[in-house]
């Protein structure tokens, strides 16, 4: 009896963790929303939401209890087993990419020396769902928006994919805790700044890969722009071209798959971010560093401060995903792929050559 009560307490832990993750990604979606009104409020000089609540922090909670309650309509000429599954596969390939992401020292849901690779693979498949999503509306502007996205997902996977790569050429891992824990004083391998001095004991800001080899500031720079692409987000909204094409892939949508396409773009927009914090930006290591009797980094590490410095570094990349969608005006078609073709690609490859003369010559 004894090992079937080990196995039910493991099944538990996991639905445990797996409800958990599900209930951020919903609470962060309610606080992107309301967050996004407030900054684009702010840069055109409006106030946003403020009757709902104090400050208008009830207004997106009233929309998604209004939300819930619409009717699901399915288009009568849509493929309907298609058109009903679209928005939980775009949904759930976002969720599961949370699974390999570490939020502290020993704190990941699920530890793959593959964690990485695995984080592509999972994540690809928000593309099969979006073009579900177009075709099965039979709608010209959902499969428009669809054949866009799709376009313009798989583009900019290759500079993405790259700049990825140069982290892992000098981290010599694809397991996301590991290159977590070689940014931090939990490291058990000597840490280098700018490749010479090192820094294993100090911590801090200084041991983060950008700062290890600095030009991993530019495949960080490749892989921020790349993201957005992956995201659909403003410059790269084109398969969501309200001007044009009414609302993109997820036209025909309403209630709750409507929700869940929502969902996921913001769960993607956190996800994203956060595999940036770790790759590139310490992860869940602290900024301070140890300065002689003051071990500020020493003081600052553990489960609690990891998840709070992964959560603050991935919060404010959210931020800038947001300050940049109403700043900069929408790319063309053209302008978008000559961005990735022409110019993120040759850096994010010439990223990858020099990390491997990186490792070879000064690692």
């Amino acid at each position: 009896m004894q090992p079937k009560q080990n196995y039910l307490n493991f099944y538990l832990i996991y639905i445990a963790v797996g409800l958990g993750l599900f209930g951020f990604s919903a609470v962060f979606a309610l606080f992107g929303v309301y967050a996004e009104r407030k900054v684009s409020a702010f840069i055109q000089d409006r106030l946003g939401p403020t009757e709902t609540g104090k400050f208008g922090l009830l207004q997106t909670v009233a929309d998604i209890v209004k939300l819930l309650q619409k009717e699901l309509i399915t288009p009568a000429a849509a493929d309907k087993l298609l058109f009903a599954l679209a928005p939980f596969i775009i949904f759930i390939a976002v969720y599961l990419g949370f699974a390999v992401m570490p939020w502290g020292p020993g704190l990941v849901p699920v530890s793959l020396n593959l964690g990485l690779f695995y984080f592509f693979a999972i994540v690809s498949i928000e593309t099969l769902g979006i073009l579900m999503a177009g075709w099965g509306s039979n709608n010209k502007y959902s499969m428009l928006g669809a054949m866009r996205s799709v376009a313009q997902v798989i583009s900019y996977e290759i500079p993405a994919g790259f700049a990825l790569i140069s982290v892992v050429m000098i981290a010599q891992t694809l397991d996301l805790q590991q290159i977590a824990t070689q940014q931090g004083i939990l490291s058990t391998e000597t840490t280098k700044f700018l490749g010479f001095l090192d820094v294993s004991h100090i911590g801090g800001i200084l041991s983060w890969n950008i700062f290890r080899a600095p030009h991993l500031m530019v495949a960080f720079v490749i892989y921020f722009i790349a993201s957005l692409a992956e995201c659909n987000r403003a410059p790269f909204d084109i398969p969501e071209a309200e001007s044009e094409l009414v609302a993109g892939f997820h036209t025909e949508y309403t209630g709750l798959r409507f929700g869940f396409v929502f969902l996921a773009e913001y769960s993607m927009m956190f996800l994203v971010s956060m595999l940036g914090v770790i790759l590139f930006l310490g992860a869940w290591n602290t900024p301070l560093p140890n300065i002689g009797v003051v071990q500020l980094a020493n003081w600052t590490t553990g489960w609690g401060w990891g998840i709070l410095w992964v959560s603050v570094k991935a919060l404010a990349l959210v931020g800038v995903q947001m300050w940049i969608r109403w700043t900069l005006p929408r790319f063309r078609v053209d302008q978008l792929m000559d961005l990735c073709w022409k110019v993120l690609t040759p850096l994010a490859f010439a990223c990858m050559v020099i990390s491997g003369l990186w490792r070879l010559l000064l690692m």
